[in-house]
């Protein structure tokens, strides 16, 4: 993944980012009171988001130097 987000252009990572951030709201909410729900996915998704945002970060950072 991290090879993918070095590659893409800002405003794709942040479409990706507004897209993961859904899925992780619809995650949270759209099994509420289920138990078979797989909880990977939640931890994958947290994860990817995570990566992104330290991408965007790094790109701010080496702008504005």
């Amino acid at each position: 993944m991290a090879n993918i987000l070095k590659t893409q252009e800002v405003n794709e990572l942040q479409k990706t980012l507004a897209d993961k951030r859904e899925a992780l709201r619809a995650f949270r909410f759209g099994g509420a009171g289920s138990r078979s729900r797989n909880v990977r996915e939640g931890r994958e998704l947290r994860k990817d988001i995570a990566k992104i945002l330290t991408e965007l970060r790094e790109r701010q950072l080496s702008n504005t130097k």
